[in-house]
This record gives C-alpha cells, structure tokens and sequence, in this order.
C-alpha cells in the first residue's frame, strides 16, 4: 500500500504550479526526439499497432531534501543556479497507439549495462534499437498490451555504437576539484593477454576511474590463483597504466599493461588512486522519477505532454541478474517511493539476482561488478542483509532486511525472485531465505515469492559446448517459459485477481538444501566428472568505517572476515535437483542438469567453478552403453531402460507439463511448444 492524493491536492494540481511540480518528480523537461510506428505499423492483434517514443529526460533534484538523503555524494555534485543537481537519462518507450486498447500497465525493463532484455525474455527476439516486427519477435507483451519502457541508469555504461540506454550523472567536486581516493580493480582472464580494461565485459566494457596520473608508484598490484592463496606483489617495473596495441604499450589510465602478461584463471589486484569520481545514486533517481513521470504526469515544466498521461493503473519492473539486484537496491535503499511520497513500481520480477544487491550508490565503486566462487570475492556485491524477512548476523550483532525503508515510506511492492541453480552455487541465492549462519529457514513476508528451476544456468539455453568449463553446458529452456508465467502471475497479483503459486525452493528443514558434503553424498559419481570443491560463501568485508553509511572505502583491498554460511540444493540419484520447479526436462529426464561447472585447465584455475554455467550429462543411451560406462563406475540407467518406447517417455513429459500447467508454472502456449520439442526427440528412431 502507497500514499495517495487526497481530493483537497488533487485540486490543487490544477491551479498551482508548485503543486504541478510535485506530480512530475523531478522530470523537468522531456525530449522527444523520434516519435514513429513499430514494427511498420503491424497489429498485434487486441492491442493494435505500437509506436516509438524515444528520447531524453532532463532530471534535477534537491540536494537538500529528505527525499534524496540517500543519494551519496549528491551534496558534493555542481548545482545549477536554482540550487539543483542536474542529470539526464537516455529514454525509449514502446507503447499501444490506443491506449484504451492496451492493457494499462507500464513495464519497465532495467537495462542490463545498458543492454535491453524484455523483448528477449518474453517476445523471443533480441535488438538494442526495436523497430522492425522482426524486433518483436512473437509480439507477446504486445499482444498483453504492455506499454515498455528503458532509460538509463548505470554511469558506468559507455555508448559504444550498439545502442545501449545511457545516463548522464555528475561528478563529485569539492571545492571546484576533482575528489580522490582509492579504487580497486580486479582482473581475471581465460586467455593469455598482455593488457585488460579496468572492467572489461563481453556484455559491454564499462566506463572505469581512471588513475589520477601515469605514475604508479603509489598503486599496488598482486596476483594469485585463487583468492584463498598468498598474494604475490608484481615488480613495479613489470606493469604501468597502459594498452597494448600495435605491438607496443601505450599508456592508459583506465587499462592495466603487464609485461610478463596475464596468467589465465589468477586473480590480480590493482589498487590505485582514482579520480573523478560520479554520483552513482543518482541513476537509481533516474530510474524512480522517470517511471513516476510516465505514470503520474501529465506534462513536463515546458508543457510537453507525457505519451502516457492517464493510461497507467500499474508500474512493474523487470530486471535479469544485474539489473534483478538493481531492483532488489532499489528497493533496499528506498527509491520505490517518488519525491512525493508515491509508489514508484507495484510489483518487480528480478530473475536470476541470488542474495545480491550491489554497488550502485558507493563512491568509486562499479555498477558491473558482482561476486562468484571464483572471481568477485571482494566485489561487496552481497552485503548484510540479504533477505526480505529480518536476519540477525551472530558475528556484527547487525539485525535488518530488506525491505525496512521501503515498510517505512509505506511503498512495498510485490516482489517475485526467480533463480536458477547457479545461484545457489555461485550467487549465495541460500541466503534470501535462511540465517547467515545457514542453520534454519527464514519466514518470508507474504509479499514475496521465490522459485528455484531446478538444474538451470544462470545464462538459459545455451550451446552444449563447454566454453571455458569441463564439461558441455547445459541446453535447458527455462528463461522463456517460466518468465512469461511469472509475468503473467505477478500482474495478478498485484491487480488483485489472485496470488501466485506458493513458494518453492529448497529448504533446510526438509533436507532439500544442504552442505557440500552432504551433496557428495547425494551426486552421482559419472565417469569424466569432477565434483566441485567449494562454492561461493561471500565473505564478511571491512572497507572501513564509513563504507555501508556513506560509501566511502578507505581499506582496499577490504579486510575480509568469517563468509556468511550458503547452502545448495540437494539431488537426487541422477544428480538432478529435487526441489524448486522441475520442468519436464527434469521429471522426465535424458541427462543430468546443474547449475555448476568447473572451468577447464587450459583457461585456469580448474578446481574452480565457472561464474555463470551449468552443465548438461547425458544418459547412456541403451543398456550396453550403460554396461560399457558401468565399468568406468556410471550409475544412472539408461534412455532405453527408463523409457522402452517413445510413448512412455512422451506419457511422463506430458504429466509433467501439465501439472506445471495446472501449478501455473507454464503457459499454455509454452507447454504445447515443450511437448512438441520432447516428441522430436530422436533417442527412439
């Protein structure tokens, strides 16, 4: 529940301007710099045809208000001659040419470095600048009538020609200069390399502090394998501020030059003073004021009127893994109430964000980076707390959740978290619902749901190839399919036509989530395997005294101390998770699905587990298979065995599907798509 207008301020809003004002946020003025049709102007059916409105929201906020407190650094940002703090973000809307034929909610999809998701997870197609029906893909948001929306966030996205949504915030200054301090980078490669970017990232390499000088005398840097190993210093003379590039070393401060080059798989650790550092929270301002724009204004201050004044009931927001823990901070932080009080999103659906939130309003701090087993120990992308219900740390004697500011601004969303198996291994995902010590489950509020699918990659289907890992990843459908469902279950929920399916994850009461021996235990040995040896168990981390008050680090690398206990999800004789959604692919199974999979060798550090991949293992496919594979010590039966005929594979998958079905787990469209992958299968031809 929000707080609302009364009628007396309703009224107001028609005759005083300040009160105007109030209704906009803080949009001041909205460029509109295309307005065209989608997808050529097809008609998705109900809803109609879409247009485009793309262009820029030009934001200033009041330093001085309560409502900002919680922006860092905002203090220290220029102002401009009316005391405010100006920012402006990139803003692209897709939305029902008759608004009375759409379904009057807003979804806002939060841009993964910049990267839009939404159209890829429930349309099927993938494109960073939609417009053609191509774009589109099976048109499924369009045909429920959603109105979608982008507009950057993340400062540390560079527009690099692939159309990304950027955002523009300003630099803290003190005294009309540059403020420094120190910053910390890691770098891990899986190939041998001589120079790496700050933050490099196949998804988009982000804009990094860069060194306040050439000279590296006063930064440090140390390899090692694994974070658990001695750190071992790097001769001075062996590394410099540089690129290499034609042969030769060209200095850069945003890029680390090592002579000897980079060792796959070690762990380096630069610490250098930075410079320039950006008011980071003010992208999660974004983010707030513009959907309180959309939905709630009807003009901007110059009288351009807002694409969808009066045409939201709802707000929703959607964010995969990155942007998922950017919706779980926003939330933490308390920018889901506007700057006047009212609800910014109802509900949010955040797929794969494990117990994260992240570093997204901390001075020289980066929005990309994110903790796993391997890489990212010291990343503080998990913090104390991580869970909607109250947690109580035995080590700190802190005692919080997450959604206490957002209970105070009396502005709680409903809130579904969607995670696959590689959160439990390398995303602390355990943590949303147990202690910190990992001893017994946590009561979660009635407004949050949780969902486990079971043996799912944190990526979705992808290539059976094994990329940097051991063995092939896994082709598991899930994103699609489950997504759509939850979609779907979430605008119920928040319109109030029904609650969504109970929760279902594992659990430590019912021994469906467990330690690391205890999976030995469980996991089946299959010849060729390695089983994992560890998994991600963030660490408690000292960045000094003002860092979680006023994120500010003064001890970098940061001090770590006793890691918060995770757990994983218990399998059965096959090695397939036994709790959380199973899809067909799991109640009728032809392999082993996990979410975990170790790197191989040749890119480093092998006893490690790869940051975001699952595996896939295979079935022997007949009895003399499995004979021959028994010999190297394979339990599991064979296709051909579990399954004598086509018709008693397809009777199980069907039961299955349908049951999910009938739980309201799948769609209808996506069960019969489901049944017909299952009948293609070849294991009986």
């Amino acid at each position: 529940m929000c707080r609302f207008f009364s009628s007396t301020a309703l009224c107001l809003l028609l005759v005083c301007p300040a009160a105007d004002r109030m209704a906009r946020g803080e949009v001041v003025r909205m460029e509109i710099q295309d307005r065209l049709p989608f997808a050529e102007g097809h008609s998705f059916g109900r809803t109609g045809p879409y247009e485009i409105v793309r262009g820029r929201m030009q934001i200033q906020v009041d330093p001085d208000s309560k409502a900002q407190a919680m922006i860092r650094d905002l203090e220290l940002a220029p102002r401009n001659e009316q005391g405010k703090v100006e920012a402006w973000t990139d803003f692209f809307l897709l939305k029902p040419v008759d608004a009375s034929r759409g379904n009057g909610r807003l979804l806002f999809d939060v841009a993964n470095r910049g990267n839009k998701l939404a159209l890829w997870t429930f349309n099927g197609a993938r494109s960073n600048h939609p417009t053609t029906l191509a774009d589109a893909g099976d048109g499924f948001l369009m045909h429920h009538g959603y109105s979608i929306l982008w507009c950057g966030w993340d400062g540390d996205v560079v527009e690099d020609g692939n159309q990304r949504v950027v955002i523009d915030v300003p630099v803290a200054q003190r005294n009309g200069q540059t403020i420094t301090g120190p910053a910390h980078v890691e770098i891990s490669v899986d190939e041998p390399v001589r120079s790496r970017a700050f933050f490099y990232s196949p998804w988009g390499t982000s804009r990094a502090y860069p060194a306040v000088d050439l000279d590296h005398q006063h930064a440090t840097l140390t390899k090692r394998p694994r974070r658990s190993a001695d750190a071992i210093e790097v001769c001075r003379s062996r590394w410099s501020f540089a690129r290499w590039e034609d042969g030769q070393a060209v200095p850069d401060p945003t890029h680390l030059y090592v002579e000897d080059g980079f060792r796959p798989g070690w762990l380096y650790d630069l610490v250098y003073i930075a410079r320039e550092p950006r008011v980071s929270g003010l992208g999660l301002a974004a983010v707030r004021d513009t959907v309180s724009f959309f939905r709630y204004a009807e003009h901007d201050e110059p009288g351009t009127p807002n694409p969808l004044a009066g045409q939201l009931e709802k707000a929703y927001g959607f964010g995969i893994s990155q942007s998922g823990r950017m919706l779980h901070h926003f939330v933490y932080e308390g920018f889901n109430a506007d700057a006047s009080g009212r609800i910014v999103f109802d509900a949010l659906l955040a797929h794969v964000a494990g117990a994260g939130k992240g570093m997204f309003n901390h001075r020289f701090r980066m929005a990309t980076v994110f903790g796993t087993h391997h890489t990212g120990n010291l990343a503080a992308s998990e913090f104390f707390p991580f869970s909607p219900a109250t947690q109580t740390d035995p080590v700190t004697g802190e005692q919080g959740n997450t959604l206490a500011r957002a209970r105070r601004k009396e502005c709680v969303p409903k809130m579904i978290f969607t995670q696959t198996s590689t959160e439990y291994w390398n995303r602390a995902a355990s943590l949303m619902t147990t202690d910190v010590a990992g001893q017994q489950d946590l009561t979660l509020p009635d407004t949050v749901r949780v969902y486990l699918v079971a043996g799912a990659q944190h990526l979705g289907a992808g290539p059976t190839t094994p990329g940097i890992c051991q063995q092939p990843r896994s082709p598991l459908d899930d994103r699609g399919p489950i997504l759509r469902a939850m979609l779907i279950a979430l605008d119920r929920w928040a319109s109030g036509l029904g609650e969504p399916p109970p929760n279902r994850y594992p659990r430590i009461d019912d021994g469906t989530l467990v330690d690391l021996e205890t999976f030995h235990d469980l996991f089946p040995e299959i010849p060729g395997v390695n089983r994992p040896t560890g998994y991600f168990e963030p660490p408690r981390l000292d960045f000094g005294p003002r860092f979680f008050t006023q994120g500010i680090a003064e001890i970098l690398p940061p001090h770590t101390g006793k890691p918060y206990r995770t757990l994983v999800p218990a399998v059965d004789e096959d090695g397939n998770e036994i709790a959380g959604i199973r899809l067909p692919d799991i109640e009728a199974p032809l392999g082993t699905y996990t979410g975990w999979n170790l790197r191989a060798p040749e890119f480093g550090a092998p006893e490690m587990l790869s940051p975001l991949d699952g595996m896939y293992l295979p079935f022997p496919a007949t009895a003399a298979e499995r004979a021959e594979r028994a010999e190297r010590g394979d339990p599991r039966a064979a296709v051909a065995e579990r399954y004598p005929e086509r018709e008693r594979y397809l009777a199980r998958f069907l039961q299955a599907t349908l049951t999910l079905q009938e739980q309201g787990f799948l769609l209808p469209r996506d069960a019969l798509t489901l049944l017909q992958t299952a009948a293609s299968r070849e294991h009986w031809d």
